[in-house]
């Protein structure tokens, strides 16, 4: 059998690891820039619960079979993989990627190519073909890291997409209706650009907040554009239900009311269920009219493809192997790629525990007894395995579902998605402010009807624009009050005390209550609505409002982000029986009370 060949290239750059890690170990990006056509992988799960992965392609004008096994990776460090070919001019052929400190700064970066050939032409051309390769990625290392310096206005240089006939001029059509719309924000050129020129892995499957970043505006301005895009034809979207180990997104849909309660991932073996909080997750993708995109990926399991993952090796059976890696404190989990038992780390810094695979599952070592960032994996399961090192925390990247359902913009261009009937979705949290006008009858009986009617609906539309400006969204309004979501229990107190500031000038008078706590989102006169103890409380607090105040829960007033809004604001601390309620409710009165005189109090 011939020997295993290598080619290396180095480079010393100024920048820190952690920041060339994200874009030089994207190898989803990288294969793409590099004109290599996606692929799909064909998974079928074997007896002892692991999954074999076959691939088939093209590359410079061979055709090719492969075993593609699990990437090889140690977070900001190393990342390897090894592809076993069964047709081509390869056996094996895979890189080999090292970072390190270069103790200034800076970093020193190694790639190499590992091959081994399968056939003649492999063994006379090998490295001829392995230098081309090579150089081809060594060309967008120096891009990337130009990019990274500032140097470049995108990371790669990339030939104009393919595009259908009329796209260009369909496109320029759509932009003027973003911008049209009021939720384009001014970006339909931008979003039109990077549809037309973006990268085909980035637009796959399109996150609002990623996009946010990039372009550098508010995360809410590049949803509600997104929204924008969708109903104007230049996108479309896909509820994507993820995979709870791997978090891809193994089955989508175009429509809420059409998401299972689970799915089967075949690539991690295993069936997961639907959180909505969690692993549903809002992501867009170009219009085919607009840009078609092929199916498949660039590179479908590289490190940045589960960016949780901070450590994933491929172990033999017996394996011992230790690895150098210093994991901040944070919430990690151990386990394999493959169905079986898992360990939950609660790591507060130092010594991490090593990971041991037995056919029962998957436990714990002791934690080196040396110094922090020495990790220990061994395989006892009796057959090969990928073990790894998982971050349990969601990212906030993703844009789910109570996110999407407390946008204003999302209930104003969609408001006839709702889950299916007899479909509910709990929420772990989310803050309700429930208003109402004092003295309405008053008011008609003053104006007369037709006048308090109009004054009725302007003051709806300014606490709606209020809501928006503030991250919420209007769920409904009952006669002269209105029920408003917020994701952040800060963004509803910001949102009642501009309510109270601004129709104090328009001679009215405004009942305000805020509550957060779990509640669980239905469908409810054909729109999605909350439902549950939460919405009750929210609703019992405004009626305890005595109009020009803002009554907010305990829950609310004492969430730490809320105390640093309310910090110089008067308020007063009280106590009350409240209808369905078994105990006295306490509560916190911000502003003026025509009850009593305002006294004001220190937060706890």
């Amino acid at each position: 059998m011939p020997p295993l060949s290598r080619r290396t290239w180095s480079w010393t750059f100024d920048l820190p690891p952690s920041v060339l890690w994200p874009v030089l170990a994207d190898t989803n990006r990288f294969n793409e820039a590099m004109g290599l056509p996606p692929y799909r992988l064909e998974e079928t799960p074997q007896p002892n619960g692991t999954v074999l992965r076959r691939g088939r392609g093209k590359a410079a004008g061979f055709t090719l079979e492969w075993e593609e096994k699990p990437y090889e990776w140690v977070l900001g460090r190393h990342f390897n993989v090894s592809r076993v070919f069964s047709k081509g001019p390869f056996r094996r052929f895979g890189p080999v990627f090292d970072l390190e400190p270069d103790g200034k700064g800076g970093s020193v970066v190694r790639y190499a190519l590992e091959w081994e050939p399968l056939t003649l032409m492999g063994r006379l051309f090998g490295r001829r073909l392995a230098e081309q390769a090579g150089a081809a990625v060594a060309a967008r290392v120096l891009e990337a890291v130009s990019f990274l310096k500032g140097q470049r206005d995108t990371t790669f240089e990339l030939p104009q997409p393919t595009l259908p006939e009329g796209a260009f001029e369909r496109a320029a059509a759509m932009a003027a209706e973003i911008d049209r719309s009021p939720y384009g924000n001014g970006l339909g050129s931008v979003l039109t650009g990077t549809v037309l020129g973006g990268m085909a892995g980035d637009l796959a499957h399109l996150k609002p907040k990623r996009l946010a970043r990039q372009i550098g505006v508010a995360p809410r301005a590049a949803i509600e554009a997104c929204l924008a895009s969708v109903r104007a034809g230049l996108l479309t979207m896909s509820w994507d239900l993820l995979c709870t180990n791997c978090r891809g997104p193994k089955l989508s849909a175009s429509a809420l009311s059409e998401l299972p309660r689970g799915a089967h991932c075949p690539s991690c073996n295993i069936d997961y269920d639907r959180d909505f909080e969690k692993n549903v997750e809002l992501t867009f993708a170009p219009a085919p009219s607009v840009r078609p995109l092929m199916a498949g990926g660039f590179c479908l399991s590289g490190p940045m493809a589960t960016p949780h993952v901070a450590v994933q090796l491929l172990l033999a059976s017996g394996e011992r192997r230790s690895v150098s890696v210093d994991l901040p404190p944070g919430r990690y989990r151990l386990r394999t790629l493959h169905p079986g038992g898992t360990v939950d780390v609660e790591h507060e810094g130092g010594p991490f525990p090593g990971l041991r695979v037995t056919a029962s599952g998957v436990e714990a070592l002791p934690a080196s007894s040396g110094e922090a960032g020495t990790i220990e994996f061994v395989n006892e399961a009796g057959f090969e395995l990928a073990a790894l090192i998982e971050d349990r925390s969601w990212t906030r990247e993703a844009l789910t579902v109570p996110e999407v359902i407390s946008l204003q913009a999302f209930r104003d261009l969609f408001a006839a998605a709702t889950l299916r009937p007899g479909d509910e979705a709990g929420v772990s949290q989310v803050a309700l402010l429930f208003s109402d006008l004092r003295g309405s009858t008053a008011l008609y009986e003053r104006l007369g009807d037709a006048a308090a009617y109009n004054v009725v609906r302007e003051h709806f539309a300014l606490l709606a624009a209020i809501v928006r400006d503030h991250d919420g969204a209007v769920v409904k309004t009952i006669g002269d009050a209105v029920m408003a979501s917020f994701g952040d229990p800060a963004h509803a107190v910001r949102a009642a005390l501009a309510m109270q500031a601004r129709i104090a000038d328009q001679d009215l008078s405004l009942k305000l209550g805020v509550h957060m706590g779990p509640s669980v989102v239905v469908t409810l006169n054909d729109r999605l609505d909350y439902f549950g103890s939460t919405v009750n409380m929210a609703a019992r607090l405004q009626g305890q409002s005595d109009g020009g105040d803002v009554v907010l829960s305990r829950a609310v007033a004492d969430d730490p982000a809320v105390q640093t809004v309310i910090a110089d604001v008067s308020r007063r601390e009280e106590e009350v029986a409240l209808k369905g309620f078994d105990r006295p409710v306490g509560f916190v009165r911000l502003g003026p009370s025509t009850s009593a005189p305002l006294q004001t109090t220190l937060s706890p």
